[in-house]
């Protein structure tokens, strides 16, 4: 009769089948998340990277290119195309610090506030297509923020 217990070895084989990674679970829901936004962001013309960027933006406004890049974990390299598609788009501007000009702040316009009302059903749809009550999302997206945090704080 063969033993109930498992070996190291079978540990080890467990723990390097697919279905079992917490990363990939990760990163396939977020493809999964990007396919079902993206229709909704090409009515809004915005890529994925850019509608983040205005979220960031309508939280507050007139922020850094830096602190941006803080609270979206994105350097300024790949930031910066990102938001001059944004103001040839017309939704932000981007002014240069007159004590600092190496500091560039972000801030949006009429349009770009105006797009706000628009992009509202965005987060419904998630709402939907999960299943989810919006207390559950709130609790996975508390959960998987202190997994982030966790793990930036070992890297």
């Amino acid at each position: 009769m063969p033993s109930t217990k498992s070996t190291p070895a079978a540990n080890a084989e467990q723990m390097l089948r697919l279905d079992n990674q917490l990363c990939f679970a990760i990163y396939s829901a977020s493809l999964a998340m990007t396919r079902l936004y993206k229709p909704l962001l090409d009515q809004l013309e915005l890529t994925y990277p850019q509608y983040l960027v205005m979220l960031v933006l309508w939280e507050q406004d007139g922020l850094m290119v830096s602190e941006l890049g803080q609270r979206l974990s994105l350097d300024s390299g790949t930031l910066t195309p990102l938001l001059k598609r944004l103001e040839a788009s017309g939704y932000v501007t981007r002014v240069r610090d007159a004590q600092d000009e190496r500091r560039v702040h972000i801030h949006l316009t009429t349009a770009g506030r105006r797009l706000k009302a628009r992009a509202a059903k965005v987060p419904a749809c998630l709402i939907n297509a999960s299943q989810c009550s919006p207390g559950e999302l709130v609790a996975l997206t508390q959960q998987v923020q202190q997994l982030r945090e966790r793990i930036q704080a070992a890297a």
